[in-house]
């Protein structure tokens, strides 16, 4: 893959999320009780900015279950934080609802090792972002989910903007009320958060909003898909001893069959969609 260039970025100054915040000015001089006090008091608005978002949110659900049941996938695209967070939520879609791993994909840029030790300027190639979302087999079938806290991380841009180009739905979660994402996407979430503690530090309440949001998307999607049956996880796997305990309690209640009946079925089949068959449920 050649190199480019990075994207020069002018908006930085006026972000929202690069705001000083002014409750937290002297947070180095405070006691550590007072310290984490007035920290978990900046995390309680992000209750009420996600609360804002909920129609927003609800939509792109919508969205999402219809390509999914249409043989389509979701893919997760961002920078830093917010990337690595949608290759969490990602990771996570297999075990608790028993998907193929390539459903539920996410793509970080600076690749697998910026997981686990940043890569400074990877989130500033507009051109890579393109190139790196076609490289992971997305098609026009697929929903593509733009993350950044800022909203204008050029390689997320730059991956939105051919998302759209090839005919899959863009969408973006940023915590900036007016950025950049909201005029390519179809689909934009953006609860404003207000300044970090620490400024510009969007790991903290950007953060934690990006997740709860990515939390409502996977989920609900995967509810809407069939994947749930009441609140258990119908499709989840015996991989290991916590999970063949949880198919054998939820085949028990779905199944009305005690746990020696349950075991043996989970035991055999590996799979409680077929041992509620087995039992004639």
């Amino acid at each position: 893959m050649a190199d480019h260039k990075n994207s020069v970025r002018t908006d930085l100054a006026s972000l929202k999320t690069e705001g000083r915040n002014q409750n937290t000015l002297h947070i180095d001089e405070l006691s550590t009780i007072d310290m984490v006090t007035l920290m978990n008091n900046e995390n309680r608005v992000v209750e009420d900015a996600i609360a804002t978002q909920l129609p927003e949110i609800a939509k792109a659900i919508d969205i999402i279950a219809e390509r999914l049941d249409k043989g389509g996938h979701l893919v997760y695209i961002g920078a830093g934080t917010s990337g690595r967070l949608g290759v969490v939520d990602a990771s996570e879609c297999p075990p608790t609802f028993g998907v193929d791993y390539d459903l539920v994909r996410g793509i970080l840029a600076g690749g697998h090792g910026a997981m686990f030790k940043a890569v400074e300027g990877a989130e500033d190639d507009e051109v890579r972002g393109g190139e790196e979302l076609l490289a992971d087999g997305v098609t026009a079938g697929d929903v593509v989910v733009g993350l950044s806290a800022s909203g204008g991380a050029p390689y997320v841009l730059g991956a939105l903007k051919k998302a759209r180009e090839i005919g899959a739905i863009p969408m973006g979660i940023t915590c900036n009320p007016d950025s950049r994402m909201h005029a390519i996407c179809d689909v934009i979430m953006a609860p404003y958060v207000g300044p970090e503690v620490i400024t510009g530090s969007s790991r903290l309440k950007a953060g934690t909003a990006q997740k709860l949001i990515l939390n409502m998307l996977s989920t609900g999607a995967m509810i809407k898909t069939g994947k749930v049956v009441g609140n258990l996880m119908i499709n989840v796997r015996p991989t290991n001893v916590k999970l063949r305990d949880r198919c054998i309690r939820i085949l028990m209640e779905l199944g009305e069959c005690d746990r020696a009946t349950a075991e043996a079925l989970i035991d055999e089949l590996g799979d409680i969609r077929a041992s509620l068959a087995r039992l004639g449920k």
